[in-house]
């Protein structure tokens, strides 16, 4: 694993998940459903924890879905999920969170917008409605600012002491001092409400990389409190731009050791499963070697040597069998996750990354004697060739996980 340091941070409990100070950093996601669904946002909630996220955040946007949260989280308790449950308040949280006790009661963390709070106002009621809620329920807040929905009476102020200066900075800089205004500001009203920072996320999001980088190394600077911080580049995208985005963007700061949790937040295709996030999350991580999630599969792009489509196949059939299977292994076989298996397409770098990965296959290029050589930890032990060279693997990779880990 990489020896990135990590800034020191307030070790946060949110239900059964610790977060900040020496634990791993935590991936979170968020259901598209409408939560007053009670049945379609526990299947989303229980497919999400599948694939791997730790923390799942519901929107608590009206009276029905209030009424909903304690029928979630029984329904998850019911099939043995014990993933903790964020409730995504604007607008109206401290009406539904003082009207729907059992609301309150029933989730792990409470997320405040500062910014749609107390819209307009130099008093922070809601706010401290809020805060006050959660600390009768024991309960953790993300303080969670964002530049789409800043602090109007913060920003406006800022703006205009800006003006004065002899050399003003141009308004996205100033945005950005507002959004760490903004969450500090708050974190800090928290405390003198008497609520503890052990249980205070901070987050400040932004859509553009080279902001989001300057607003969390400020947050993380250590005068401002070493609040345990959330991760995410506010709405990403969709596709290649939303993953490249995300990963350009979070990879800075984890290389930096901030970020005790991240969310990927990128739109989905019509019709796609909500767990992409999930899975560009966890692979970020693990690409920094932060974190193991599942097996990784190294594979060569392919060019004028390979038989491509051969290839191409049973690259993403390992890669697929390996990522099902490691749902099963996450509790039977947790280690199973550091391993690395290599496909490699013809002769000029297959034998040799082969045998630096723990099993590594070497299939036969365009011309090539058509015999796979298989390597595990280094040496050859089988030679594969016929229509089941991918089951055949398959097979060997299985018996590898069983005896190793």
């Amino acid at each position: 694993m990489a020896q990135i340091m990590r800034r020191p941070s307030e070790s946060v409990k949110i239900g059964s998940v610790w977060m900040g100070g020496n634990h791993p950093i935590v991936v979170q996601s968020m259901t598209n459903t409408d939560t007053a669904d009670v049945a379609g946002t526990v299947k989303q909630i229980c497919e999400l924890a599948d694939a791997g996220s730790e923390i799942v955040r519901v929107t608590v946007n009206n009276e029905e879905s209030a009424k909903a949260v304690p029928l979630i989280v029984e329904g998850l308790e019911k099939t043995g999920y014990t993933t903790p449950i964020v409730g995504d308040f604007h607008y109206n949280g401290h009406l539904l969170l003082k009207k729907y006790p059992e609301c309150a009661s029933s989730l792990d963390k409470y997320r405040i917008n500062p910014g749609n709070c107390d819209i307009g106002k130099e008093e922070k009621n809601n706010f401290a409605t809020m805060i006050e809620i959660a600390m009768k329920n024991n309960k953790v807040v993300r303080i969670g600012a964002n530049w789409g929905s800043l602090d109007k009476v913060l920003l406006a102020r800022m703006m205009d002491e800006n003006s004065k200066l002899s050399s003003p900075c141009s308004s996205e800089k100033v945005m950005e001092k507002a959004l760490v205004a903004s969450a500090l500001e708050s974190a800090r009203m928290a405390e003198v409400l008497g609520m503890s920072k052990d249980k205070i996320v901070l987050s400040a999001k932004i859509s553009h990389i080279q902001g989001l980088i300057n607003v969390y190394r400020e947050l993380a600077r250590p005068e401002n409190g070493n609040y345990s911080l959330h991760l995410g580049l506010t709405e990403a995208g969709m596709g290649h731009k939303g993953v490249v985005a995300s990963s350009a963007a979070l990879a800075v700061l984890l290389q930096e050791g901030i970020g005790d949790t991240i969310r990927v937040s990128i739109t989905p295709q019509v019709g796609a499963s909500r767990t992409e996030e999930v899975v560009v999350a966890q692979q970020i991580l693990q690409s920094m070697e932060l974190r193991n999630f599942t097996p990784q599969v190294t594979s060569c792009p392919g060019c004028g040597r390979t038989t491509s489509t051969f290839f191409q196949s049973m690259a993403e059939q390992i890669q697929d069998h390996l990522r099902l299977n490691m749902i099963k292994w996450r509790d039977l076989k947790p280690r199973a996750a550091e391993m690395n298996v290599a496909v490699m397409g013809c002769i000029v770098n297959g034998p040799g990354e082969s045998k630096q990965a723990n099993l590594g296959i070497s299939l036969p290029g365009t011309a090539e004697d058509p015999k796979a050589p298989v390597y595990v930890d280094g040496k050859l032990v089988a030679t594969l060739q016929g229509k089941n060279i991918v089951p055949e693997f398959v097979k060997i990779v299985d018996q590898y996980v069983e005896s190793h880990y």
